[in-house]
């Protein structure tokens, strides 16, 4: 397929990145010329140097022979005019776009109503938002991902050295119940990442994705020692930016008490005008003096969502030092997130990666249903449904020969039932099946499915 991607930021070069392994022909637009020489030397891609909204630079970069279009600039207003462009110079079957901006709901009317095709516009504020607040009243727990319309849950934690199953294997956790909740379907430790099989040893400071069904998820969390808040009464929100203010917005509606600590006066009016009952304060979220002021032991949670990685890593290690129960975290920049996790700050949340997630399902052969991605794309996790052709439909598990670098997690029945799957189970035809695999696997597996 021909793919035109519109800007060439970090976000860009991943999901250029992954469609060129994918056998995928891609070219980007990007602005800035020393951007475009670092391009051309990370990837296998063609770079046409210009505006994504200049109608000129577009035909330089063939728009009419692209096959998909994916807007991805830091301006959303460059963003929407290379739609607009698209809409007469392209025939492109799959178009995505990106908005930062808070009235997205505005242009998605917008493009339905002037008839402009976009398939998808990502808004990756509402996704972060989204994600945190899934976790937020569950200290242990880094994220949790749902598949199969919820029925099968995906959540991440940390081994830490007082764990009961710290530097044990993992067929001895199944012979303590694990199997009965789920299975450990990944282990990120330090920069390497991990299927484990039943001799895998999991050890102190290994970041663990856990396979449950959707009912088995408090037992699940009970078995790896964590406990949930019953009530979230409090949390501390620093950073005022468009996220900040939707997390603050949606935990409002549950009757949180939320302060929101802002550096910038004049953002701090916007945002007290735009929010009901939280508590906007203008000052360092940074500053000790100021959260012990304001009473930070003992927080529900405090979420670190500012714009700059090093603000909010030094921000969570204060607060958590300081008693907060939970410590959340936004970080732009993939390589530190194995770094964050080692720091003990459980959850870090990339905005870049909601980004790949969303647009790679678009490309993906076979049903693919979702696309999740972890860390630098160094793992993913594919949700899909088996159809008759699949090479694996009909064949116990055990007789499949699949990569070692995957597993499959859960299969989900059309009537609704869940397995989380052992040798004996087999694949059904019209079975979504949710696996996870090493980046080297996923070509492979997509040829059997």
């Amino acid at each position: 397929m021909k793919i035109l991607i519109a800007g060439g930021g970090q976000t860009a070069a991943l999901v250029a990145g992954r469609l060129i392994k994918e056998g995928n022909e891609v070219t980007i637009v990007e602005h800035d010329p020393e951007r475009c020489k670092e391009l051309e030397e990370m990837l296998d891609v063609k770079v046409i140097q210009g505006n994504a909204a200049s109608i000129s630079a577009l035909r330089r970069a063939s728009i009419a022979d692209a096959e998909m279009l994916i807007a991805l600039t830091d301006s959303d207003q460059v963003n929407n005019l290379f739609c607009l462009i698209a809409s007469v110079e392209s025939r492109a079957k799959v178009r995505v776009a990106r908005l930062r901006t808070h009235e997205v709901e505005h242009w998605r009317r917008i493009y339905r109503e002037t008839g402009i095709p976009i398939d998808l516009i990502i808004h990756p504020e509402t996704a972060i938002a989204d994600r945190i607040l899934r976790v937020v009243n569950v200290p242990g727990v880094s994220d949790v991902l749902d598949f199969a319309e919820g029925k099968v849950k995906l959540f991440s934690m940390i081994v830490d050295e007082s764990s009961w199953f710290a530097n044990q294997r993992i067929e001895e956790l199944d012979s303590t119940g694990l199997r009965e909740q789920g299975i450990i379907a990944m282990i990120f430790r330090g920069q390497q990442a991990i299927i484990p099989h039943a001799g895998e040893v999991l050890q102190p400071g290994d970041h663990i994705y856990v396979v449950t069904r959707f009912e088995n998820l408090e037992e699940a969390y009970r078995f790896m020692g964590l406990r949930t808040q019953e009530s979230l009464e409090r949390v501390f929100i620093l950073g005022g930016k468009q996220v900040g203010i939707e997390v603050a917005r949606q935990l409002e509606k549950r009757d949180v008490a939320v302060k929101i600590f802002e550096r910038d006066p004049g953002r701090c009016e916007l945002i007290s005008r735009i929010l009901e009952k939280s508590i906007v304060i203008h000052g360092d979220g940074t500053d000790e003096a100021i959260l012990t002021e304001e009473n930070v032991q003992g927080v529900g949670a405090f979420l670190a969502l500012m714009g700059d990685d090093e603000d909010n890593i030094m921000a969570s290690l204060l607060a958590r030092r300081l008693g907060a129960r939970k410590v959340v975290a936004l970080i732009n920049r993939l390589n530190y997130l194995p770094m964050v996790q080692r720091l003990g700050i459980t959850t870090a949340i990339s905005p870049r990666l909601t980004a790949v997630d969303r647009i790679l399902r678009f490309v993906r052969k076979g049903r693919v249903i979702s696309v999740t991605s972890f860390r630098e794309v160094e793992a993913e996790s594919i949700e899909l449904i088996a159809t008759s052709r699949s090479k694996v439909v009909g064949k116990k598990l055990r007789d499949l020969k699949l990569p070692r670098e995957c597993v499959i997690g859960a299969i989900c029945r059309p009537n609704g039932d869940v397995i989380v799957p052992r040798g004996d189970d087999s694949i059904q035809a019209g079975d979504r099946v949710v696996f996870f695999a090493l980046d080297r696997a996923i070509r492979i597996l997509e040829s059997v499915f």
